[in-house]
């Protein structure tokens, strides 16, 4: 059976939980990470030596990076989440890349600022900016969906990305985050209405964020 590592109020590790939903698949799941501790020790630092969650076990084979797990996991179970054809498949590495390397950075101080931090330690200044910087990332993944009508990121079919990029529209649309001066942002808001429907997403992502 496929083990998992990780806590469920973990942005990367909801990622995986809404796959395995997805693909209806039976796991196990280990607590770690924050407040249950685990990975720092030995025994996990062998596993994944960077010390985060998740890290999936399937058998012999250990993997790290959530959206190396989806990648992983849509293929060995022939999901059609991650498509066959090269430009469906590649534009949607596209979007998982996207957010690795624009989107996480752009929106972290507004996560953490306003979830992570206690009230009297925030630091307004750089919640605020970070709450523009985010909308510029999430205008641009609005106008792409606009301009082929959704209702999905890349059409008519739901691919990983969707779920990558659900999970962190799950912090931009949260009334734990809401700041004064979000853009108004339609297509995206209608992309996150169905994403939102996703029986995975509403059992480990519309929880309320802690």
């Amino acid at each position: 059976m496929l083990k998992l590592w990780g806590r469920t109020n973990s942005v990367n590790v909801k990622k995986v939980l809404w796959m395995l939903d997805e693909l209806g698949i039976p796991y196990e799941r280990t607590e770690a990470g924050m407040e249950h501790g685990v990975v720092d020790t030995p025994a996990y630092r062998a596993l994944n030596p960077n010390g985060r969650v998740p890290t999936l076990e399937d058998g012999g084979f250990v993997l790290w990076e959530s959206n190396a797990i989806l990648r992983y996991l849509a293929m060995k179970h022939g999901s059609a989440l991650y498509p066959a054809d090269p430009a469906a498949r590649a534009s949607a590495d596209r979007w998982m890349d996207w957010q690795l390397s624009t989107l996480s950075p752009a929106e972290r101080n507004l996560f953490w600022g306003l979830v992570r931090t206690p009230p009297e330690k925030r630091d307004m200044a750089a919640v605020m900016a970070a709450a523009k910087a985010a909308g510029v990332c999430w205008t641009m993944l609005d106008a792409h969906i606009a301009r082929h009508g959704g209702p999905f990121i890349d059409g008519a079919a739901m691919t990983i990305a969707d779920i990558v990029l659900g999970c962190y529209a799950r912090r931009w649309f949260g009334e734990e985050v809401r700041v004064e001066g979000m853009p108004v942002l339609p297509a995206l808001s209608a992309w996150y209405a169905t994403v939102g429907e996703r029986p995975g997403f509403r059992r480990w992502v519309a929880v309320p964020m802690t």
